[in-house]
């Protein structure tokens, strides 16, 4: 082969683009827009060389790291007329496309693609069946876009005037809404006779279709006039028979329910007149109209809810006290709470507020609280689990406008309960989002304002719904909340269980649970206190029992399992000196400090998420100029403690015998180990201080001594706060 023929027909690494979605023909000018990186890379190669470029379509759209194996054989060369960077930083091309050319060999570069292509000439085949193929195309062609109205009449107009056949099979089939696979596959076809014929296939089947559909929408139009017809027979019979006074007392249709229930129901004036206005406009609807279907909805939420249907309040100190302390050990506080509120309920019969928050760490009881809250007040309960919410529409309802609108969970929880005086639980309200479908935390400032939530607005009611007699219950892990709803409620904090309430608890609740739902007999498991203590020392880590209840169900499991495989078995009692071979290796060491005192490590107590524990503070000095580096995933509260420890230990080195040349010599690296979990606050001052002291006096500390405390600038130590962990 010459030179010269070579070039016309291979071409060896020239810049490739992969498309997505699309299919593009020759002989055409197509517009196309381009995002990826290395794409970009493409055009910029193409760019700088001849704007040569070749186009092939992927098998697959979503593929952004493409392989030889994810694109087609066949794709197209063409040129590039004019590029424009849009501002969202993508490429929009126009490209005149040229001839189908074969993908020989793709190359994955580091910045673009490329790809060895060889040129695909045409097969003409019998010149009589190509212009009888032609001219049977362009008639079904005219036939087709006489239904399809989607493609331009210029455009379809400049399609049927080309006499290449080749170029009209190209261009009707660029046109047409095929799939990309049926596109691909008629770009791949390099005989002119049969790409005609498959693309006259399909717009014959096209045509079919077209003429199925236009059959099914008649027959669909005749049976709808029928059913009408059939309606308004039925309406005029009913209407006979009613004078006739054959109709049934007891055949009522809906519009006489809903007129029966709006008499009956103590609606507020607002809602009764609202309930009034749209039977009416329901009286004057066609029945079938999809309206008519909205109003009805409407009226059936609106008639159930429960307006005034309060249920009677049975209020006894006395009890509430005995069924809060029967369902909950400890928490002493927060029942004293609870009971003055209760107390206060009982002489003023309609008491607004206060709004409690209950707040703590996971797995202190605080939902379950609340369900005794409400036995002890004789209140229904209802939940709304507001974890992850971000839609406004979810507390306030959506407007009848939108298709399936319904009210918000506030009005959902009161027509399940059926009362408008339940206790209700907004659970997990720390845990709420925002986006753009609106603020859900926003929404509920009115929701929990005993002032104003009297006329609560659902959107989807339209009327205002008298929320004051409902009592509010919240939780939250942490107080992470928007300002103006946390002013609106009365924090209570729930601390950790501490270790002889946590044992309690397990006896009295928890080990009597699991044996029961694990089928054992009192009898049959015994676990000793001692045992219960170490399995929360050294098998758990954590503010609540949770974790301790999951123990306690495996020591259960292994006790059954161990029962049912012997029979001489008859019981199991766990204590200390077996408790490994039920539970397994411990999981966490208690309360651990150092074998003998050390210089630079202080003792130091801290509060966690999980409940009160023990923490080495460790300092060490090295050859520097008088820096302090800390380590040991620090918030940035406790590294401004670290720098106003350093900064008094400096003002006042010379009482400690640390002289200013002594202590610039040296950097001090301070950590604080188990460098995992995240630590923050100011109380580690003290500690750090006297580790920073230590190190550069060479001095031991005492390990036996644990301290906990904020150090100013003056060396004061101040309080903590009454921290029972």
């Amino acid at each position: 082969m010459s030179d010269k023929t070579k070039k016309n027909t291979f071409l060896e690494a020239i810049p490739t683009l992969p498309l997505r979605d699309v299919v593009v023909f020759p002989d055409m000018i197509f517009p196309l827009f381009v995002g990826r990186e290395k794409s970009l890379s493409s055009l910029d190669v193409a760019m700088k060389t001849n704007k040569q470029i070749c186009l092939v379509t992927q098998k697959f759209p979503n593929i952004d790291a493409v392989k030889r194996a994810d694109l087609h054989d066949v794709g197209v060369v063409g040129n590039i007329i004019q590029m424009l960077k849009l501002p969202d930083g993508t490429i929009k091309l126009l490209i005149e496309t040229k001839y189908r050319v074969k993908i020989n060999q793709f190359y994955d570069q580091p910045n673009y693609f490329s790809a060895d292509i060889s040129k695909l000439e045409e097969k003409n085949g019998d010149a009589t069946e190509v212009k009888a193929a032609t001219r049977a195309l362009k008639d079904k062609f005219r036939e087709y876009i006489s239904y399809e109205d989607r493609i331009p009449s210029d455009l379809v107009a400049a399609i049927l005037e080309l006499e290449n056949s080749s170029k009209l099979a190209d261009h009707i089939a660029s046109s047409l809404p095929m799939k990309i696979e049926k596109k691909q596959l008629i770009l791949a076809e390099f005989d002119i006779a049969l790409r005609l014929e498959n693309i006259l296939s399909f717009i014959k089947g096209e045509l079919q279709i077209i003429d199925t559909e236009n059959k099914i929408k008649t027959r669909v139009k005749s049976q709808l006039e029928s059913s009408q017809k059939e309606y308004y027979l039925n309406e005029q019979l009913k209407a006979i028979k009613k004078e006739l006074g054959e109709a049934a007392e007891d055949a009522e249709d809906d519009l006489e329910l809903f007129a029966k229930l709006i008499k009956e129901k103590s609606l507020s004036k607002e809602a009764e007149n609202k309930a009034k206005s749209e039977l009416k406009k329901l009286k004057s609807m066609n029945p079938l109209s999809s309206e008519a279907g909205i109003v009805r909805g409407y009226l059936e939420w609106l008639l159930n809810i429960p307006w005034r249907e309060t249920k009677e309040l049975k209020i006894d100190i006395a009890k509430s006290e005995e069924i809060l302390d029967k369902e909950h050990y400890g928490l002493d506080k927060v029942k004293e709470r609870i009971l003055e509120f209760i107390a206060v309920n009982k002489r003023v019969k309609l008491l607004k507020g206060p709004i409690l928050c209950l707040v703590g760490p996971p797995g202190v009881g605080k939902t379950s609280l609340a369900k005794s809250i409400a036995n002890s007040v004789g209140r229904d309960f209802a939940k709304i689990s507001l974890g992850g919410v971000r839609d406004e529409a979810e507390i306030r309802g959506h407007r009848r406008t939108y298709i399936g609108a319904m009210p918000g969970k506030i009005i959902q929880q009161l027509k399940k309960v059926k009362s408008s005086n339940p206790l209700f639980l907004l659970d997990e309200i720390d845990k709420m989002g925002q986006d753009f479908r609106g603020d859900p935390s926003s929404a509920l400032l009115e929701v929990l304002d005993p002032e104003q939530n009297s006329n609560f607005s659902d959107h989807y009611l339209e009327v205002d719904y008298d929320l004051s007699e409902v009592m509010f219950v919240t939780t939250a892990n942490s107080l992470n909340l928007p300002h103006a709803l946390r002013d609106r409620m009365e924090i209570i904090n729930l601390s950790g269980y501490i270790e002889r309430e946590k044992l309690e608890i397990a006896k009295r609740h928890l080990i009597p649970k699991q044996i029961s739902l694990h089928g054992l007999g009192k009898a049959e498991l015994k676990i000793s206190d001692l045992a219960i203590t170490n399995l929360v020392r050294n098998y758990t880590y954590e503010a609540g029992v949770r974790n301790l209840e999951r123990e306690i169900a495996n020591l259960a499991r292994k006790a059954t399992k161990k029962i049912d495989s012997n029979t001489k078995l008859k019981s199991i009692t766990i204590t200390p000196k077996n408790l490994s071979q039920y539970a397994g290796v411990e999981k966490f060491s208690f309360g651990k400090i150092e074998e003998k005192d050390l210089i630079g490590v202080t003792t130091g107590l801290a509060y966690t998420e999980f409940g009160g524990d023990i923490l080495a503070l460790e300092a060490v000095k090295i050859p520097g100029d008088g820096k302090i580096i800390c380590t040991g995933k620090l918030g940035d509260v406790m590294k401004e403690s670290i720098q106003a420890a350093y900064s008094y230990f400096k003002s006042r080195a010379h009482e400690f015998g640390v002289t200013e040349e002594e202590y610039k010599k040296y950097d001090i690296h301070l950590h604080v180990p188990e460098g995992a979990t995240p630590k923050d606050g100011p109380s580690a001052g003290i500690g750090i201080c006297t580790s920073i002291v230590s190190i550069l006096t060479s001095i031991a500390v005492d390990r036996l001594v644990a301290m906990t405390g904020e150090i100013t600038l003056r060396g004061r130590v101040l309080p903590i706060g009454g921290l029972k962990e």
